[in-house]
């Protein structure tokens, strides 16, 4: 299948990309562990991953692609038009995020406030919230440098060049990683090492970006800033597409703000690492998935092949059921040794590994959910909707602070991920109602036959995962190869048994992996 393909040509760099900023995460847990410091810093860090998912995983991705995929069908294929679309986009862009940057620095004080809730909970004394707002200052530039690094990666999307904006991510976590491993020091000293890294990573990231476009033949120039129609029409499609792409983001930040307010100290923390292995799967199979569809289906679309792309989303749900499922039922069952074999040395506590655990088993509820926003919010932007995601967006960021508020007494950090977990179901619900409402999605035969078959698949593995996880637990807080070789014999027992599962369940038959083989050895070229 030439979807599952094109998320296989992506998949191994997201996963270097995933893998490097567990080795982040692992890093970070050992030398700064759950304390101030470390939530300072992940306050910090979540302005430009908030911004990464507005921007370079949503918004202008959302407003662009499409705008630029028709100047090029408009044009039989000639980028000129295209390009000259795109420059006038940067001219605009780049003036406003500039601007935006030094607003955002000059209210660093009320934005890092706001975004930990005051730190109220936690009493921090005037030195540390001056830290807290030092870490955010550092952070903020890397607003500027990942949006104008989503345009040149839009470009490179829609030239089907796939690869090398999935690669970029790598470099912010190899800045990263180099930050921990050689200018750590105390944990205040290594979360400001941490945070310089990000604006480093931002600019390696743009810089590769720029590169490649230079390699394909693509070169923009900065222009003076004009608003025309086609400019206007982009703008107005951002803001909407930012709110709609960002909703699990945006429910993060309500989390992350409670959090800061009503909850002790590490909190933020445990919060944090949790959803760091929840977005593994998600940075995996959703955003690979969501970056493929939308170039895919607004393409399809385009020439009039509606079928087609009905065909490509159906197959787009079914693909991303298929990996999404046995992750949501491993962090249900497993949390614990996967987060010990991970994060349990150095300053992290056994205590820390059990509260960590239980937000991840919150979050993984909503797993499939957040996944599927990104498989189905391509059916909206390809039609130039970007208001109806926002509307189920804005619905689902006051649902999430509802619960919230109503969880949190009760269950304490655990319920700001089952909060996210429930309003991201609630949204996705809303997506799938409406585009089959209007006909512009209908499950098809073979959807209807896999997914249930597959639910019972990953329930057959999450029972043996039950069942063994005991015999590798003393192995989990060993040497670093022990612990590597305990989670990989997991992980790999839990894939294993998950594939035969597919079989033994009729999710997938025999026939289906001889035509896939068939079909590959048909592709193969000629000697």
């Amino acid at each position: 299948m030439k979807l599952a393909r094109s998320l296989g040509s992506i998949g191994g760099l997201t996963l270097a990309s995933r893998v490097l900023a567990l080795v982040r995460d692992s890093l970070q847990a050992t030398f700064v562990g759950a304390s101030f410091a470390s939530d300072a810093f992940l306050v910090a860090f979540r302005l430009p991953n908030m911004f990464r998912a507005f921007f370079a995983e949503g918004a202008f991705s959302a407003a662009f692609i499409p705008m630029f995929n028709r100047k090029v069908g408009e044009n039989d294929g000639d980028l000129s038009p295209a390009l000259a679309f795109a420059e006038r986009a940067l001219a605009v862009l780049f003036v406003f995020l500039a601007a935006m940057t030094v607003v955002m620095l000059a209210a660093a004080w009320p934005l890092t406030w706001g975004l930990a809730g005051g730190f109220s909970k936690q009493h921090p004394t005037a030195d540390q919230f001056a830290f807290a707002v030092e870490l955010s200052r550092i952070t903020i530039p890397y607003l500027l440098l990942i949006s104008l690094a989503s345009l040149l990666g839009g470009i490179l999307n829609s030239l089907d060049k796939f690869w090398v904006n999935a690669a970029a991510p790598i470099l912010l976590n190899i800045a990263m990683v180099s930050a921990l491993l050689f200018f750590h020091g105390d944990p205040y000293d290594t979360a400001r090492a941490q945070a310089i890294a990000i604006p480093v990573g931002g600019l390696l990231q743009l810089g590769w970006l720029w590169l490649a476009c230079r390699s394909a033949g693509v070169s923009l120039k900065l222009r003076r800033p004009r608003l025309d129609p086609e400019i206007k029409r982009l703008m107005k499609l951002i803001l909407p597409a930012a709110l709609g792409a960002g909703a699990v983001q945006i429910n993060l930040i309500v989390s992350t703000a409670l959090a800061g307010a009503l909850l002790a100290e590490g909190s933020i923390s445990y919060i944090y690492y949790a959803d760091r292995l929840n977005q593994l799967p998600l940075g995996l199979i959703g955003i690979g998935l969501g970056t493929i569809l939308l170039p895919t289906v607004s393409r399809l679309l385009g020439a009039g092949r509606d079928a087609e792309a009905m065909e490509t989303q159906n197959r787009g749900i079914e693909l991303a059921l298929f990996l999404t499922l046995p992750a949501t039922v491993a962090f249900l069952i497993a949390a614990e040794p996967i987060v010990r074999g991970l994060f349990q040395h150095g300053q992290f506590s056994a205590e820390d590994t059990v509260r960590c655990a239980w937000a991840l088993s919150a979050f993984s509820i909503g797993l499939p959910s957040y996944v599927l926003i990104k498989v189905l919010t391509p059916g909206f932007y390809a039609r130039e909707d970007t208001r109806t995601p926002v509307r189920f967006a804005t619905i689902s960021v006051g649902v999430n602070l509802i619960l919230n508020l109503a969880l949190i007494p009760t269950l304490k950090h655990v319920g700001p991920p089952l909060a996210t977990a429930i309003a991201s179901t609630v949204n996705v619900v809303m997506l799938y109602h409406t585009l089959r409402k209007r006909g512009h999605f209908a499950a098809d035969s073979q959807l209807k036959r896999r997914l249930p078959r597959l639910a019972l698949a990953a329930l057959l593995m999450g029972g043996a995962l039950f069942a063994g996880e005991r015999l590798l637990d003393p192995y989990l807080t060993g040497n670093l190869w022990m612990r590597f070789a305990a989670l990989s014999a997991l992980v790999g027992a839990g894939g294993a048994l998950y594939v035969v599962a597919c079989f033994v369940t009729g999710a997938y038959r025999v026939s289906d992996l001889k035509a896939l083989i068939r079909r590959k050895s048909q592709a193969a070229p000629k000697e």
